[in-house]
């Protein structure tokens, strides 16, 4: 006899089962149909790239985090670690194919290395859109309305958008003398959160000095609202510019459609991955900060130099679906069922099954989701399986039934029957019920 092999899966990541993917699945629809309301469009890319394509443009951390191999080619092959970056390499490839503005989504999985936590996995799904070929403050306005309105198509409560500027910042750093180390110093700064303020004050000490260290640490803490913030960045950072301009324009949107308290300015918020060249945010469950943000983004101009000679200036969002899932989940707001269908045609006679079929496909032309019990059964079992996969309603007819051109209707959830309905007053009835 062979030996059986153990059912295992790799650490960091999971299956998923019928009640998890739905709502993973509900969650995607709603998503979906929220970009096409802006008009973006979907698009996908391999899962497997040439890593050279991948290398350079993250960060040195997630170039240590990715799944790299020679492949049976010999070939240098990685497994993205976002969607970003394949999407860079997407433009220069198919530019000649797509016009300008290009605005896209694309929600599929990544592959990171990391060390798994609370809603952070090394296979895991994002959600991306954005906008290449304008450096509009229009189209960063409009990433941050797709943002908001994203959390609030899926009920999120109380969630808060945090922005800043990486212009502002550099041209901080380059009046402290220190901008070659701005790199490491943005890095270090985006940790703030995770390793506390005596480990990021120890850190940037080693990049520059205790004075300079200080001086970033006053410059990261934000005001009481919006414009006191940015009036103290804007004269730290060396006075107006386009960089601070930018920042006042999109308040000036924010203020016009009345939803200042959904943002803030936050200087602490720059973004670990090197690619970032504008503007920043991050997106945190009010009543779960610790889980970390659940949509993050920013502007990025020079991306696609790495591929193409052509300018191509971008500005995008992602949303880290397990991630948000798991903080809704938490909060009580997670929607999960066992199945989406509301009614089952029980199997009485196996005479029948036909009758069942065309009574199935009755109910699904109507706009129900139908199923019929495949096995001649008693009751008991059948009813077992509904009530296990949450199935609502369930269909009763055996041959007096058929005969009579009838069928029993039983709410399941209330324990009631509808007895000797005709088929449409059994469609009328599912939808009263439903």
């Amino acid at each position: 006899m062979s030996k059986i092999i153990e059912p295992k899966v790799l650490k960091g990541f999971r299956d998923f089962l019928p009640a998890t993917e739905i709502e993973r699945k509900r969650v995607i629809r709603l998503l979906e149909d929220n970009f096409e309301s802006y008009g973006f469009v979907p698009i996908d890319t391999p899962a497997l790239e040439y890593s050279e394509v991948l290398l350079g443009k993250g960060s040195g951390e997630t170039d240590k985090q990715m799944y790299r191999f020679e492949d049976n080619g010999k070939r240098d092959v990685s497994l993205r670690f976002d969607l970003t970056i394949p999407f860079a390499r997407f433009m220069a490839k198919n530019r000649k194919d797509l016009y300008l503005p290009f605005k896209r989504f694309h929600i599929s999985k990544v592959w990171r290395g990391e060390n798994t936590q609370r809603g952070r996995y090394r296979e895991f799904t994002q959600c991306d859109f954005d906008i290449v070929g304008t450096d509009s403050p229009s189209a960063d306005f409009e990433i941050l309305m797709i943002m908001r309105s994203s959390l609030r198509a899926l009920d999120v409560p109380n969630c808060t958008i945090h922005m800043s500027h990486r212009g502002i910042f550099n041209r901080f750093l380059n009046h402290l003398g220190i901008l070659d180390q701005n790199v490491e110093i943005l890095r270090t700064v985006d940790k703030l959160a995770k390793i506390g303020r005596d480990e990021v004050v120890r850190l940037l000490t080693e990049l520059s000095d205790t004075e300079k260290a200080g001086k970033i640490l006053d410059f990261i803490q934000k005001e009481e609202g919006f414009i006191p913030t940015l009036e103290k960045l804007e004269a730290l950072a060396g006075g107006p510019a386009e960089d601070t301009q930018r920042l006042r324009d999109i308040y000036a949107y924010i203020c016009e459609l009345g939803i200042e308290d959904g943002f803030v300015l936050n200087p602490s918020i720059t973004r670990g991955l090197d690619y970032y060249t504008g503007l920043v945010y991050e997106t945190f469950l009010d009543d779960l900060p610790a889980i970390g943000s659940v949509c993050s983004g920013g502007r990025y101009n020079n991306l696609a130099e790495l591929y193409s000679k052509e300018s191509l200036p971008g500005v995008g969002s992602s949303i880290g679906l397990d991630r948000l899932m798991a903080g809704l989940e938490e909060l009580g707001q997670s929607a999960s069922k066992a199945s989406k269908t509301q009614l089952i045609i029980l199997n009485m006679d196996t005479a029948l099954i036909g009758h069942y079929h065309s009574l199935a496909d009755s109910f699904r032309k109507a706009g129900y989701c139908c199923e019929v019990y495949h096995e001649t059964k008693k009751l008991g079992p059948q009813f077992k399986f509904a009530e296990a996969k949450s199935i609502p309603l369930a269909i009763i007819c055996g041959s007096n039934e058929k005969e009579a051109g009838t069928v029993n209707l039983k709410d399941m959830t209330k324990r009631e029957n509808f007895d000797a309905l005709t088929l449409e007053e059994a469609l009328a009835k599912a939808g009263e019920l439903l």
